[in-house]
């Protein structure tokens, strides 16, 4: 972290895997209501750095009361950014219930489908507003068979791209 970043409320551990398993990247962040767009910022850098690491979990208490993940639109530009991030870096939220008075604030995110399976949340713990919860992390991801096709535009040509949509343009007004 330079000198001018502010301090990020996060956790990050390194879960070394077997040989031929990989390693598990595990954040546990705290992201107060009021944070500074700048901090979100310095969040997202370092969620895009870790994004490339074969297995990656992130959990905590992320303050987006707005978002709805049915959706998966938000009406505070923080929180549209927060999710803009999550689907840059084709995270998937796995919480499906609210986790503190009836807003989904606490996630657990990751870049790998089937590695977080059996997601409860339990009773608080002490007295804390928020629910706990209890989630496996698998050692090695099972092939989950999704009808869904994420692509990956990492890679991808985008100067190349737009030569080509310049052609279709130019033969549809012709």
């Amino acid at each position: 972290m330079g000198m001018d970043e502010e301090p990020i409320k996060s956790l990050w551990v390194r879960i070394k895997g077997r040989a031929g398993i990989g390693d598990t990247i595990v954040e546990v962040s705290y992201r107060p209501p009021n944070q500074e767009d700048r901090a979100d910022e310095d969040l997202y850098r370092q969620i895009g750095a870790a994004s490339c690491s074969q297995a990656l979990v992130l959990m905590g208490d992320l303050n987006h009361p707005d978002i709805c993940w049915k959706d998966n639109t938000a009406g505070h530009k923080q929180s549209r950014r927060f999710l803009e991030c999550i689907d840059d870096n084709f995270l998937l939220q796995v919480i499906e219930y609210p986790t503190s008075r009836g807003a989904m604030l606490d996630l657990v995110l990751t870049n790998k489908e089937g590695l977080v399976e059996n997601v409860k949340l339990k009773n608080s713990l002490g007295c804390s507003d928020h629910e706990m919860v209890e989630f496996q992390m698998l050692r090695t991801v099972r092939r989950v068979h999704s009808k869904l096709t994420t692509l990956d535009f990492r890679r991808a040509d985008f100067g190349l791209s737009g030569i080509c949509l310049v052609r279709v343009r130019l033969v549809m007004i012709l």
